[in-house]
């Protein structure tokens, strides 16, 4: 396999982009990558293009690169739509990755772009099921449910209150009696397109009984989240103090960063007297819904002398793409992020001890724990105090999610790998601003998403590495 190296990087802010299409997006971000790369259209010989929800949210489904970026006259190439969850974006970076690695073309690209935000928040949660096996997604509910609070559970929560008492939220404006059956005529509305759009392809008999698995306080999907957080707690000690921690350093690397959709500091104790989603798990914890694009453009070394981009060209030291396995009871299987992490290494031929810093799956706060555990920065367990003793911050021994992470960066999940990407460039160029951290050599991704069994169902790890000149 060839050397092959990032030459041009994008990404729009993160944000709520309520008047901007899938392909206003894609075409935004694809023209300021060309410009960062000082290239024009006509010398990608091959792209890959990657978004999750196009198709259930408007009907585009199949050719969505051809359409998304004809109209700046990207075609004729090979173009190849990718779908792989949340890390749809990551697997389009190492398909063109392997364009050029195994030398079949010179130069390639990668585009993710993704629309989340809708006014039918039901409409959005439900597009989420896609990352299940929706063929027996009743099943798999019902299993999630198992992960329900204990009674255990409920008398920490209430000494968890007792400690950090959740703050008042804003003072809502009292509504007319007009606006209040505006309101109840739009849920109603909401919920009738939904329950039809789901009746039809998995039946209404399976919508009507995921409806019962859903109400409450919060879905089953985040009580996973949740339950492997208290897990944590027990198995290892970690605090809730510690989620807190590494909430508030996510967001104050956000504040500095421009193409964050969260720019506000959280301090801790902020983040302990927000709503609770599903405990330990609070809103500051979470990733938000959103719209974004990002992009990168890959080529050989060849290339990269042939251009003159030496300075700018940061290297592609391991790219690896995995799915999740089945975990057998009584075995101990490692988890997927473990199992990559030792790919990522061996194809690097370097150690977690040499990586500079590292952006992490951090749909909650608590994955981003996990995930400093998995790829050897800490010992199993470990991973709070990492964050409690300031290891992960800016100045920190291993700086992690400098972004902000999903958490505040925001998380449009086709563009969401590739936003990392697009921090790892930025750091490794030393073009980060105020949030830039001292001379990085080596800086980590990992990008995981969809669900099956005890793990994530695909995974991609990835390690750059700065420009020589």
């Amino acid at each position: 396999m060839r050397d092959v190296y990032v030459i041009g990087i994008d990404t729009l802010k993160f944000d709520r982009y309520l008047e901007k299409s899938i392909k206003d997006l894609s075409q935004e971000t694809t023209l300021k990558c060309l410009k960062d790369a000082g290239l024009e259209k006509e010398a990608i010989e091959a792209l890959w293009f990657s978004n999750s929800g196009w198709g259930s949210a408007k009907g585009q489904d199949c050719i969505r690169g051809q359409v998304a970026l004809r109209d700046i006259g990207i075609e004729d190439i090979p173009i190849t739509n990718v779908e792989n969850a949340c890390a749809s974006g990551s697997t389009a970076f190492h398909q063109a990755w392997m364009g050029v690695a195994s030398g079949l073309y010179e130069t390639t690209m990668a585009v993710g772009a993704e629309k989340l935000y809708n006014s039918n928040k039901m409409a959005v949660f439900a597009g989420f099921l896609g990352g299940i096996d929706i063929e027996n997604c009743l099943d798999n509910v019902k299993a999630m449910s198992e992960f329900s609070l204990t009674d255990e559970d409920r008398v920490l929560i209430e000494e968890f209150r007792s400690k950090y008492p959740e703050a008042p939220g804003r003072a809502k404006r009292k509504k007319s009696f007009s606006d209040k059956l505006k309101d109840k005529y739009k849920t109603s509305r909401d919920m009738a397109a939904v329950g039809v759009m789901f009746g039809e392809k998995i039946g209404y008999d399976t919508v009507y009984a995921l409806q019962k698995f859903s109400s409450g306080d919060s879905s089953p999907f985040m009580d996973i989240y949740g339950y492997k957080a208290r897990q944590h707690m027990k198995q290892y000690g970690t605090t809730v103090e510690q989620y807190a921690k590494v909430a508030e350093k996510s967001h104050f690397n956000g504040s500095l960063n421009p193409n964050a959709q969260y720019q506000f500091e959280v301090p801790m104790e902020k983040v302990l007297a927000d709503r609770i989603v599903s405990f330990p798990i609070t809103r500051s914890m979470c990733a938000p819904i959103g719209d974004g694009a990002a992009s990168a453009i890959l080529c050989s070394a060849a290339m990269v002398k042939k251009l003159g981009l030496s300075k700018q060209a940061v290297k592609v030291r391991a790219s690896i793409l995995g799915s999740g396995k089945t975990h057998v009871e009584g075995e101990d299987t490692p988890d997927i992020g473990e199992r990559l992490a030792i790919k990522a290494y061996e194809a690097s031929g370097i150690g977690p001890d040499e990586i500079s810093f590292a952006e992490v799956h951090d749909a909650t706060s608590f994955g981003e724990i996990i995930q400093v555990e998995n790829l050897g920065f800490c010992p199993k367990g470990e991973g709070g105090l990492l964050a409690e003793q300031g290891e992960t911050a800016l100045n920190g021994r291993i700086p992690i999610n400098t972004s902000g992470g999903l958490t505040s960066r925001g998380h449009p999940i086709g563009a969401s790998g590739l936003g990392q990407i697009h921090e790892l460039v930025t750091q490794l160029r030393q073009n980060a601003g105020n949030r830039q951290i001292s001379k990085p050599r080596f800086g980590m991704a990992e990008n995981g998403g969809g669900a099956l069994g005890e793990e994530e169902a695909a995974m991609c790890m990835h390690i750059l590495e700065a420009p020589s000149a």
